[in-house]
């Protein structure tokens, strides 16, 4: 830090300070807390599936869980980062930055929505709020819809 000036960050760094710099980059991208409780839920439901995988390897969209078979995608979307209407509150540190990124957020997410159900996938968005045995049983209701469904597909 020199004088007055605000702290050293590199340039074009999107953090307000050193600090923040360092907690967001600390944050990870898989194996959260709630991403490894809902998978516990869901093999103990006896489900498989794959880990942070993309359903369409051409296109550079991540989910979660992914069921092949079923073809299911399931992302699990953190409050903050996707402005989750009971818990999302923008940050008194740049807010405006926040927000936007927020909602470049969900827009995201519903391009991705919309670009795997075009190509036959089910999406499955889980709030890290919710129970993760409530969201496991919801995934499995959906997945033995699918096998079903595709099932009734291959016999006709």
């Amino acid at each position: 830090m020199t004088g007055d000036s605000a702290p050293d960050l590199p340039a074009g760094s999107w953090a307000s300070s050193p600090g923040t710099r360092r907690s967001m980059q600390s944050n990870k991208g898989r194996d959260t807390k709630p991403e490894l409780a809902l998978r516990r839920a869901v093999h103990a439901l006896g489900l498989r599936y794959h880990v942070s995988e993309r359903p369409i390897p051409a296109i550079r969209r991540t989910a979660d869980l992914v069921f092949s078979r079923a073809r299911i995608a399931v992302f699990l979307d953190g409050c903050f980062w996707h402005a989750c209407p009971e818990h999302f509150t923008v940050s008194r540190t740049n807010p405006e930055y926040w927000a936007e990124k927020a909602e470049k957020n969900r827009a995201r997410d519903r391009q991705t929505d919309t670009i795997l159900q075009e190509a036959g996938w089910a999406v499955l968005r889980v709030w890290e709020h919710e129970d993760p045995h409530q969201a496991a049983a919801r995934l499995r209701e959906l997945y033995d819809r699918r096998i079903a469904t595709r099932r009734d597909t291959d016999l006709r």
